[in-house]
């Protein structure tokens, strides 16, 4: 389950306590949630930022920067926090195709999070020439209206059941609304 947090929840100073209590009352073991931060709320509260992260992971909490690359862009950060997953911003996705440099960018972050051990994740996936380019760059995970329009548990499990045409022999994890975009996460 992924949730994002806002700057304010960010810098409130009982947030490790309120994600614990919430861990504890729903029996969700830590390692199945990650929280996703903006780049930008990351770098405007860097001192609170770090504090809360580092304190998340103790649990086993999974974090994620969202919106990558739109922010402040301060690669230093990256080796300062404890961090799982680079989801890469829509704007670099939709204009894929449109000139070089962008599936450069695209490249490059899919590099980076590679090369420090992290996931990646590319958002607002819209076209299977997306996807297609995705793919050769090996991006690991994707979400967008690609494979789903925002939907409440049981149109999950009736859009899991089916095949749509991006599917081909991919199976997306139950777990998890991003959906692989390489093969070792496919059937």
């Amino acid at each position: 389950m992924s949730v994002n947090l806002s700057g304010k929840q960010v810098a409130e100073p009982d947030l490790v306590a309120q994600i614990e209590q919430v861990l504890e009352e729903t029996h969700l073991d830590a390692r199945h949630l990650k929280l996703e931060i903006t780049e930008s709320v990351v770098m405007e509260n860097a001192e609170a930022g770090r504090a809360i992260l580092q304190a998340s992971e103790g649990p086993g909490v999974q974090l994620s920067i969202d919106d990558f690359g739109t922010g402040y862009s301060s690669l230093g950060y990256l080796h300062r926090f404890p961090l799982d997953t680079l989801k890469i911003d829509r704007s670099f996705v939709g204009r894929i195709g449109e000139a070089a440099e962008n599936i450069e960018i695209v490249r490059t972050i899919v590099s980076l999070a590679d090369n420090m051990g992290m996931e990646v994740v590319a958002e607002g996936v819209e076209t299977l020439g997306q996807l297609a380019q995705l793919r050769k760059l090996n991006c690991q995970y994707g979400q967008g209206y690609l494979f789903a329009r925002p939907a409440d548990a049981v149109s999950i499990d009736a859009w899991i059941s089916q095949k749509p045409q991006w599917q081909a022999t991919c199976t997306p994890r139950p777990s998890s609304i991003l959906c692989p975009l390489i093969r070792p996460w496919c059937n």
